[in-house]
This record gives C-alpha cells, structure tokens and sequence, in this order.
C-alpha cells in the first residue's frame, strides 16, 4: 500500500524537501496541493496532510476546520508546519484536532520520523470498524497469535445475527447498523460484567469474535443472550415485534416470514496442546457455527473436544 501524503502550500516549495527525505521509501507519493484545491483533494482521502502556513495565501485555522469537518477525512492526520511558533498560535492549531505542530526550522530526522510514525499509526486505526469502533481483522489474528505462542489457555466466541438479512431487507441499512452496534455493546457490557476481561473484535458485517481469558464460557454466553433478547424487540415496530416475525416478498412476489433477529453464540475452547496454529481454531469454529445456526432463536454452543 502506497502512502500518499498531501503537502498544502502555494509555491511549492515544500515538497522537494519531503522527496529527498523519502527517495529511499517507494511506500510513499508526496503531492503538492494548492489551497484552492483543497477540496478536490480531500476527495482522495490521504494518507496524511502537511500544512505549510507560510507559504498559504489563508487562514490555517479556517484550512484546518475545513479538513476536520470533511466526513471523510475526521481521521487523517494533519502536521502544520510554521514560523509562528508562539505559544498562543500553537494551541490555536491544536486546539481544532490537528496532531502535531513543528516549528521552523525543521528539524529533518524528527519531520522524517514524524511523518512516519503517523502513517503507521493510521494504518492501524484504519483495521478499526468505523461502525463500532472494535479492532478488526488484523488486530483478531495478531492477538490470537500472541496467545497461541504464549501456550494460554482461552475460549474464542463468535458471534454473530440470524435473520439479519431480512431485518435489513425491511428496515434499511441505517437501523441495521443500529442492530449492530447494539450487538457490540451488548458483548462489551457482558464481558466487562464478567470482572475478568477479554478481546473483542468486528470480524464485518454482523460477526464478531470474542477472546476471553477463561475456559468456562456458559454464563457468558446466557448473559450476552439474556441482554441481547431484552432489547431486541426495541428494533422493530410495536407490530412485527408482537407478531414475532417480518413478512417480505421474495422475486417471485410470494410473501415469506422470517423471525426477528436473534443471536448465535459459538464458543471453541482452546486449552494447552488442542491446536497447532489459528486455522485449526477457525476450522473447529466453522464446524460449531455450523450447528448452532440451525437451532432457533438466540442459542450458544460449546466446542470442549480434545485433541485428537
């Protein structure tokens, strides 16, 4: 993945400088950006964004508002890079969410290293699901790798919505990320109940993975269901939740029920020696999955087989 940092001045005279930093890193492209152009380069969502305020023909403040209000752009890094480095301008800056301010004259290591380090960090902020704010697919691997060399014994939960296809299919996408959000919630309040901690990771979509530091997961399980089931219905209008089902057409035009929402709770127990690597935990939860989504309504399963 090629990192591509926007340099904002008028005379183009920043991004040589940044060029001749990086002509040995190819996982970086500088491009120079006039302000009147801000907006089209916002567009782009980049990696980073560099501010050189003495050579813009305006306000930094109001160039810096502008890129925090763009939806797309709340997270990408922003650097000013000024002469003014006066205490009272300094906190203006940061004041409006911009990560780093560095005075004049530069200093070429840090400028090099700060850049750097910020793009990493994005990076990583980026395997973050936007929608709920867990840690996404490169965190889940990292952090079930890390138990595995360690020689833990834990028990992996997933978790994930039955019907929910269908609830989207009527209530639109909007109250469907509600749904979903819902869900991490309610798996963040049961595991932080627990008193004894976890990982809690947004696979996408309506799954989930849980990381818990214990082999006796049951109660849990009833906990997520028991919350889950309280508030579920809250989702649907005060009809299909009495009737407990939605009606929807399929392309034939014939009308087919589909019972609200519920969730389904896999759990694979990983104990001292039962597996060899991640993929064999994936294969063993694959097969539980499987089970437990045929059974109606909110249900759990609990995979505690030994190694063969």
């Amino acid at each position: 993945m090629v990192n591509e940092v926007y340099i904002i001045d008028d005379d183009e005279s920043s991004i040589v400088i940044f060029k001749e930093l990086f002509r040995d890193e190819p996982g970086y492209k500088f491009i120079s950006v006039k302000t009147e152009q801000i907006d089209v380069a916002l567009k782009n969502i980049p990696s980073l964004i560099v501010i050189n305020e003495d050579a813009i023909d305006r306000d930094v403040i109001e160039l810096c508002r502008k890129i925090r209000k763009d939806e797309d752009n709340t997270i990408t890094p922003v650097i000013v890079v000024s002469s003014n480095g006066s205490r009272s301008h300094r906190m203006r800056i940061l004041n409006e969410s911009i990560e780093y301010f560095i005075k004049k004259p530069v200093d070429e290591g840090y400028l090099y290293y700060t850049v750097k380090n910020l793009t990493r960090l994005l990076t990583t902020n980026r395997t973050v699901s936007p929608l709920t704010g867990l840690p996404g697919n490169v965190q889940i691997q990292s952090e079930l790798k890390k138990r595995m060399a360690n020689n833990e014994e834990f028990s992996v939960m997933y978790v994930d919505l039955d019907n929910f296809k269908a609830y989207n299919d009527v209530y639109g996408f909007l109250k469907g990320d509600k749904i979903i959000q819902f869900t991490a919630d309610t798996i963040s309040d049961a595991i932080h109940e627990s008193g004894q901690g976890g990982f809690i990771g947004h696979v996408g979509g309506d799954d989930f993975i849980a990381i818990v530091p214990y082999l006796e997961t049951e109660k849990l399980c009833q906990r997520i269901i028991a919350i889950f089931e309280s508030k579920i219905k809250n989702f649907f209008t005060e009809e299909d939740a009495q009737k407990g089902y939605i009606e929807i057409a399929n392309r034939r035009g014939i009308v087919e029920k589909f019972p609200l929402t519920s969730v389904s709770i896999a759990v694979v127990v990983v104990d001292k020696n039962r597996f060899g690597n991640i993929l064999e935990i994936g294969d063993a939860a694959a097969q539980v999955k499987h089970a437990v989504k045929n059974v109606m309504g909110s249900s759990y399963m609990i995979d505690r087989r030994s190694r063969e």
